[in-house]
């Protein structure tokens, strides 16, 4: 078992079911999915890059993409009906709280000049979506075998009712929010 899921079951449980005074086990909020997924305007021009964002997808997460294929055409972006765009991969279960794990422990501490990630990035619903604008952040990926440094998008959705609940779940878990 994972080191997340573990601090969720011993600690995080217990210190939000404390702080929210839950009726039930059930109502405690926790963490469904995290989707990551990278577009790119450059693949229009060159349909290779798809697969470099999907390699580099494949090796961050651990798991294989999806292709993000566009829905209309756009004449002015020089977009056709189902042109690949990007790539995106959804993560559930041990995956998914590795992937945290790497994220909040070494990824995200690599960042140049880091104070903290933006508590704004919250819906409303507790769910929680941020941005990266290097893959390179990432152990996985090598530096000398990019083309081009690329950014992602990062959700976390979590089961929470409101924004306080899921910043709350998400700060038991270690991540750091800016003060």
């Amino acid at each position: 078992m994972s080191r997340l899921k573990d601090l969720y079951n011993s600690q995080v449980k217990d210190e939000m079911k404390k702080k929210f005074e839950y009726g039930n086990v059930n109502q405690i909020p926790k963490i469904e999915k995290i989707v990551v997924n990278s577009m790119t305007r450059d693949s229009v021009s060159n349909s290779k890059v798809v697969e470099s964002i999907k390699a580099d997808l494949a090796a961050i997460t651990g798991q294989k993409p999806v292709t993000a294929r566009a829905r209309k055409s756009i004449a002015s972006f020089k977009v056709r009906q189902g042109m690949a765009l990007g790539a995106s991969v959804t993560l559930r279960g041990e995956k998914m709280y590795e992937f945290l794990d790497r994220l909040i422990s070494i990824s995200l501490p690599r960042v140049r000049d880091f104070r903290g990630v933006s508590s704004k990035g919250f819906d409303g619903r507790g769910n929680y979506t941020m941005g990266l604008k290097e893959q390179i952040l990432f152990p996985e990926i090598n530096y000398d075998k990019i083309d081009k440094v690329r950014g992602m998008g990062i959700s976390i959705v979590t089961t929470a009712n409101s924004d306080e609940e899921g910043r709350e779940l998400l700060a038991q878990f270690g991540m750091p929010f800016q003060k």
